[in-house]
């Protein structure tokens, strides 16, 4: 029964892993700029493919491909504030237009992988099959230490970006109120730009860890990105470190729950969460009420 419990542990931490790194990067681009980028997910998706393409097609040192894959995630986030998001803010559009033209991106660039990479499973490639280390009667592969050591790292030193440098400081500015924030001086364009890079990093780096981990198939983006909205829900949409939180426990309650249900009511089991969250406590573990600006 302790094998069990340890292992669904180890599961749930690496899967809260992953779905923090995209909560993440989805809470920053919402409480800076008001409205739900769900098109994060095809960050996730495209960052994998373009590792795979520079590394598994191409040939690139695989340390000189994940460089590029980060800058690359950072440039495609830009890329789409630029390209779309901006535009309609420009002409004043409204949350629920700028909603719709999320899910118009993550449609397109996921059909886009399918045109170009077709529907198979691809696979990266540069960490063969490992027997996993045995920790209390639990298994983890070195590659999912990898994982949870590489969130922790990064989401602590979002933690301190976000809390000491001027950039963070920023950031948090607006998302607290964008007009005051304009009149003391800081650029809610530059801001909204920030955002985006930031978080498509973010998402870019969940992206190549899942990409390592598991197969590769065009609909991974939104697999990923349902999940990092259930978790930033979960902990506080308008909080970085409430959907870090949300994550970690979507994470455990998929997990924990096929102890007792069948593995295929893991979806069954998030989705069950971010209802009942939203039903009744819908600002998140951390979160606190705030109205949605125009």
């Amino acid at each position: 029964m302790s094998d069990i419990f340890i292992q669904l542990l180890l599961n749930g931490l690496i899967a809260g892993a992953l779905y923090a790194l995209v909560a993440a990067g989805f809470s920053i681009i919402y409480s800076t700029c008001r409205f739900f980028h769900f098109a994060h997910g095809s960050t996730v998706a495209v960052s994998a493919y373009f590792l795979y393409f520079l590394y598994a097609v191409l040939g690139l040192n695989f340390w000189v491909s994940i460089l590029l894959t980060l800058a690359f995630s950072a440039l495609f986030g830009w890329f789409l504030n630029r390209i779309a998001y901006a535009p309609l803010h420009r002409r004043k559009a409204s949350s629920l237009i700028l909603l719709v033209a999320s899910f118009g991106l993550l449609i397109f660039f996921e059909s886009l992988i399918l045109l170009l990479f077709g529907a198979d499973v691809k696979t990266i490639g540069f960490i063969k099959v490992e027997k996993g280390l045995e920790i209390a009667g639990a298994i983890i592969t070195p590659l999912q230490i990898v994982i949870i050591l590489a969130a922790l790292a990064l989401l602590l030193a979002l933690f301190y970006f976000m809390k000491k440098t001027r950039l963070g400081k920023a950031l948090r500015a607006v998302s607290d109120n964008k007009e005051v924030a304009e009149i003391v001086g800081i650029s809610s364009k530059k801001m909204f730009l920030a955002a985006f890079v930031i978080g498509s990093m973010l998402a870019g780096v969940a992206g190549m860890l899942a990409g390592l981990e598991q197969n590769l198939e065009p609909s991974m983006g939104t697999n990923l990105i349902i999940k990092g909205f259930t978790g930033a829900i979960v902990g506080g949409v308008y909080s970085v470190p409430g959907a870090i939180l949300g994550s970690v426990v979507l994470g455990l309650a998929e997990n924990f729950g096929i102890w007792f249900l069948p593995s295929g009511f893991k979806d069954a089991i998030a989705f069950t969460l971010l209802f009942a969250f939203l039903l009744f406590k819908p600002e998140g573990i951390l979160g606190i009420r705030k109205e949605v600006q125009k």
